[in-house]
């Protein structure tokens, strides 16, 4: 599967332990830059916080409250970068607030909505306006004590989809990706790192040196750092659980919504998998195994309670088809609420020795700046000056003229007329431009392949393990799709037992 440990090299310029956005975007940064790279995680691609999110791109409209203004700029200023360079796994939302009279009054979210529609330097997305929601479709969902909103801009992703996107785009760029492995020792020598990087499919151990460590583990950063004794830190993360639940579709508009909360947080309902909607999300601060997570009957409560006081169809927790939830590895800023700490990350170098450098806190709508701002801070101790790259640059199947999906989804359906009008849907938002690889030599439904249920084709499958280190089932029903709510278990057995038969090598 592309993993072989033998096929190593010796040396690497920089190992990054984490395959979550943050590693991945580091590790196409840094291998855009001429650097030898070798990014290594313990499990699947973006399997743990990177696709556990609400799938938003946003500036986090709630931070302006905590005068976070800087975090809400720099993420409304990457909300337009990677809307241009993802249009396919990232397009554009138009969210309904409405106005709760025993909360915020009205003047005092028009003024957030008007810093949130300036101080990024929004050129694509439309302003914020006030709606009346007797008269808008929105408003037919909502109790009738509910009359006025507003309505704002801000965007969805695939997130799963875009870590994988800028693995994909590292690799081709000549970095090393290797999933289902561990690092399980570092030792700082004089000039370079040795790491011990376990194979856990095999439990194989093959040793790496690297000049340098970039340490993107996430909620388990301090772990990463407690496998070298000489390696300091005077920074520590809060891991605070979010989870979300998904139940059949609430309303038949597309529009999603942003509930204001009597604790001060928000609370989403969003279209979710044209069948679905997906709500959430909680703040619960916890210790112990990141991997060990799930959600409670608690947070259902608080999220069925949160959504209920809004929506006129009542949300019980008998209504749940599927639940997740995900650790979010927040930089410790001493702030006595979880639901205020930070979502600003912070970056230690440590240069006693050979450089380390770890990354505390951080969101996904930032990671792009994030990667750039690591691979800069990494110049001068390696010596090097390639200038940063990715700004303006598309990734993978996100190259369409003038960034017009409508546009490219319209010249799919006359190159594909065979393809049904959902599966094409599909295949344009997952894959983009990618399409023509996917359904290279098809011209036919029948030349996709066996059928596992759920719009899910052999030919896709064999792309997936192919190009994006799908090794099981899962991973490609609820990382790389979500498919798996619409696949019956018997579809997922069949799946995984096609997948042992037919293990793709990948093409490097």
């Amino acid at each position: 599967m592309g993993n072989k440990h033998s096929e190593l090299p010796e040396f690497t310029d920089i190992l990054v332990i984490g395959g979550g956005i943050n590693g991945v975007g580091i590790a196409r940064d840094a291998a855009g830059r001429g650097l030898d790279v070798v990014l290594c995680e313990k499990d699947d691609l973006a399997q743990h916080t990177s696709s556990a999110s609400t799938k938003l791109i946003h500036g986090g409209l709630r931070y302006l409250e905590y005068y976070d203004f800087l975090l809400v700029r720099h993420s409304l200023q990457e909300r337009e970068i990677l809307l241009k360079s993802a249009p396919h796994i990232i397009w554009p939302l138009r969210f309904i607030l409405p106005h709760h009279k025993a909360l915020r009054p009205r003047w005092l979210i028009r003024l957030g909505l008007f810093l949130y529609d300036h101080i990024g330097g929004r050129k694509i997305l439309p302003k914020s306006c006030g709606i009346d929601l007797r008269k808008h479709v929105s408003g037919s969902a909502l109790k009738s004590k509910f009359t006025h909103g507003f309505e704002y801009s801000d965007c969805w992703v695939q997130d799963a989809r875009l870590v994988v996107l800028n693995a994909r785009e590292a690799q081709q760029r000549g970095a090393r990706i290797l999933t289902r492995t561990k690092c399980t020792a570092l030792e700082r020598k004089q000039d370079h790192w040795v790491a011990r990087l376990m194979d856990c499919r095999t439990g194989n151990v093959s040793s790496i040196n690297a000049r340098t460590v970039v340490n993107a583990s996430g909620p388990w950063v301090n772990q990463t750092l407690e496998l070298d004794v000489s390696t300091m830190t005077d920074k520590a993360v809060r891991l605070v659980k979010g989870s979300h639940i998904v139940v059949p579709k609430l309303f038949d508009h597309d529009y999603p919504y942003i509930f204001q909360h009597a604790d001060g947080r928000v609370m989403f309902a969003i279209p979710y998998e044209r069948d679905f909607t997906l709500l959430g999300t909680t703040d619960i601060e916890i210790e112990g195994d990141p991997d060990k997570v799930s959600i409670d009957d608690a947070e259902i409560s608080y999220i069925c309670d949160a959504i209920n006081e809004y929506l006129e169809q009542a949300v019980k927790p008998g209504d749940i088809v599927w639940s997740y939830s995900g650790v979010r590895p927040l930089f410790d800023d001493a702030s006595k609420n979880a639901s205020k700490v930070t979502r600003d990350y912070v970056l230690q170098l440590d240069q006693n020795g050979p450089p380390i450098l770890s990354i505390f806190g951080g969101k996904i709508t930032t990671y792009r700046k994030l990667s750039e701002q690591v691979v800069d801070m990494l110049k001068r101790p390696m010596a090097f000056d390639q200038p940063a790259w990715t700004a303006g640059t598309c990734l993978p199947g996100g190259d369409m003229k003038n960034y017009d999906f409508a546009n490219f989804k319209a010249a799919c359906s006359k190159l594909y007329p065979w393809l049904d009008e959902s599966l094409l849907s599909d295949y344009v938002r997952n894959y983009g431009t990618e399409i023509e690889v996917l359904l290279k030599g098809c011209s036919s439904t029948k030349q996709l392949g066996e059928d596992f249920g759920a719009d899910l084709f052999e030919c896709e499958v064999t792309y997936l393990m192919t190009y994006e280190w799908a090794e099981k089932a899962e991973d490609i029903l609820w990382r790389r799709s979500k498919r798996g709510l619409h696949m019956p278990k018997e579809g997922e057995t069949r799946l995984q037992a096609w997948m042992d038969r037919h293990g793709a090598g990948r093409v490097d």
